[in-house]
């Protein structure tokens, strides 16, 4: 798999241009400025969901670098879980539903994590045999506290992470180096 030469850089999997459908579906995500507070870009993924082939393209798009290498995909709530719900079915790979606290009917494992104004959690039953390898599915990676306490729990559950995957990265937030995975794969990204 080539990488890049320069050693100050990481080494990043090379993947092969997008299809004329990924590059239609990346016109599909809307940044709806100032919600849900003012300076916010929110990241509207609904038109892609609605198109048939552009949310297939991108479910595609999401699995590729990790196909093979899990036995259950992680949807993080809520968005998250669209997409790895989605690719599980793709795959016949189970689904492992990362919730916030205080969602799951039954005892969970739990991991906090802080937030810019406070503190949240994420929980999951432990329904999955020790060593099952999970890949981490979200839709936005911005400073990446959730994706890293979601980690946290896979890995307190005794599971093994295969990877990372989000649809769309926001640059700059310092999300990539929080999440710390060289899996880590994103479809989509901007500067803002």
């Amino acid at each position: 798999m080539p990488t890049n030469t320069d050693s100050n850089e990481l080494a990043m999997p090379h993947f092969p241009e997008p299809s004329a459908e990924l590059q239609r579906a990346e016109k599909l995500i809307l940044g709806i400025p100032d919600y849900p507070a003012p300076g916010i870009i929110f990241r509207d993924i609904m038109p892609l969901l609605a198109d048939g082939p552009a949310f297939k393209a991108t479910v595609d798009a999401l699995i590729a670098p990790f196909l093979g290498t899990f036995d259950v995909i992680a949807g993080l709530e809520a968005r998250g879980f669209l997409l790895a719900s989605a690719a599980a079915y793709s795959t016949g790979a189970g689904l492992l539903p990362i919730r916030k606290a205080g969602k799951l009917p039954r005892p969970a494992a739990s991991v906090g994590y802080e937030l810019e104004y406070g503190v949240a959690e994420v929980e999951a039953h432990n329904d999955l045999p020790a060593g099952t390898r999970v890949l981490l599915i979200d839709d936005v990676l911005a400073t990446g506290g959730t994706l890293e306490a979601a980690r946290e729990l896979v890995e307190l559950l005794g599971y093994t992470v295969a990877g990372t995957a989000v649809l769309f990265e926001i640059n700059g937030l310092g999300g990539r180096a929080a999440v710390a995975d060289p899996n880590l794969h994103t479809v989509f990204s901007s500067g803002e």
